[in-house]
């Protein structure tokens, strides 16, 4: 890991900023929470300076505000930027990322490049706001592009958001306390509900921990994030922090040039150059990753968990295959009703169905005593942090605060 000025490439096939969904409202605040309790001290008022807050500044509320845009005519095109899926992908039978046919949709236009995209256009702008040459134009678009960041990193960690199989799992009913859902809907926001609602009661008394606390708005989810502060990025993930931060070094031995290539790369830089003339270099073929950054190695075993839990076996085996369900379109997710449908689900009565049962101790079990999903939401608060420092900490006092991460 180095912490230096990487120039991270804006692709102009994508050069609008693009935004996703994939938690629901809850799982991004609780990413964008944590991750606030982790940035260094002269981020907050960058960041608030930068979102126009007025009054108390916190990043949770805009989390999820890319869900809630997602149906206006100007953002409508950007549906396919809320997923990336491999031609290959089928889990639980095939797990391929991307495999040898390669991504699906359009090059550039996924998740993972809309984490590279939005970066790359912060960096541009703090450039230019350290120079006194950012205009109100250039202020509007650091706006957007922290908001969709802050967004991205948060669907990154959502697993289904990294497979195409049957539209993320929108295309798969399932049952979950005899009550019919489906795939997507039961991690977008199902399985937290259900651990919200069985929080251990300690939980709900402030830690005594100022420097958490002072972070929580008073949320029914604030016991939750105690939680996974305490026993989760305190307690048994405080080994691993460093190494969810970590990428892998670029190849010593680049392959082999052709000399308009290598005229691109001189004239252009390696990394625009590379792109321009499309040879891949890290990141699955994307372009995305760096030794700095890298949303594709990040994602990689995000992605593997579709095969080893989130894509149940049984659903590919009779009865459940034999039943069919096309009712979602694309990856869509529990967004502006997010809360509302999370309460019907959950008030509306058990009744019989023909799908399959996954609150029990082999699916939803597994998962609660594994800490999947805690730790999957811990992750993407600590590399939220980790990004936004790089992007905005003044670094000249080299020494970081406890709890501040960097790339």
């Amino acid at each position: 890991m180095r912490f230096s000025q990487v120039s991270l490439i804006l692709a102009t096939g994508s050069a609008i900023i693009p935004h996703a969904n994939a938690w629901g409202a809850v799982g991004h605040e609780v990413v964008a929470t944590v991750a606030q309790m982790h940035l260094h001290p002269s981020v907050m008022p960058i960041l608030c300076d930068i979102l126009n807050y007025k009054g108390d500044c916190h990043l949770a509320p805009v989390a999820a505000w890319a869900d809630k845009v997602r149906g206006l005519p100007q953002y409508r095109w950007t549906g396919p930027l809320h997923y990336i899926g491999a031609t290959d992908d089928y889990p639980s039978e095939t797990c391929a990322f991307p495999g040898e046919k390669g991504w699906e949709g359009r090059k550039n236009i996924n998740v993972l490049s809309g984490i590279r995209n939005t970066t790359s256009v912060l960096e541009d702008y703090m450039d230019l706001r350290k120079a006194g040459l950012a205009t109100e134009s250039d202020d509007d678009a650091a706006q957007v592009a922290l908001k969709f960041l802050i967004h991205f990193v948060g669907d990154m960690h959502m697993p289904l958001h990294l497979t195409g199989r049957d539209r993320g799992g929108n295309g798969i009913k399932v049952s979950f306390d005899s009550r019919v859902t489906n795939l997507h809907s039961l991690w977008d926001g199902l399985l937290i509900a259900k651990r919200i609602r069985t929080i251990p009661s300690n939980y709900t008394r402030p830690l005594p921990l100022p420097e958490v606390e002072s972070h929580l708005r008073g949320t029914i989810y604030d016991p939750y994030i105690r939680r996974v502060i305490w026993e989760g990025i305190m307690g048994k993930y405080e080994d691993e922090l460093d190494s969810w931060l970590s990428c892998p070094a670029e190849p010593s031995v680049q392959p082999l040039q052709t000399h308009w290539e290598q005229w691109i790369s001189w004239t252009f830089g390696r990394r625009i150059g590379s792109w321009i003339a499309g040879s891949p270099l890290t990141g699955g073929g994307l372009n995305t990753d760096d030794e700095t950054l890298c949303p594709y190695h990040w994602a990689t075993p995000i992605h593997a968990l579709n095969c080893q839990i989130v894509f149940p076996k049984a659903l590919d085996e009779p009865p459940y295959n034999r039943i069919s369900f096309s009712g979602t379109d694309e990856h869509a997710c529990n967004s502006n009703s997010s809360n509302k449908a999370l309460e019907v689900h959950w008030l509306s009565r058990p009744r019989k169905n023909p799908y399959l049962e996954l609150d029990t101790p082999q699916y939803s079990g597994v998962i609660e005593d594994s800490w999947i999903v805690e730790k999957l939401m811990s992750q993407g608060g600590i590399r939220l942090a980790a990004v936004l420092n790089w992007l905005f900490a003044d670094m000249e006092d080299s020494t970081l605060p406890n709890r501040t991460y960097t790339l």
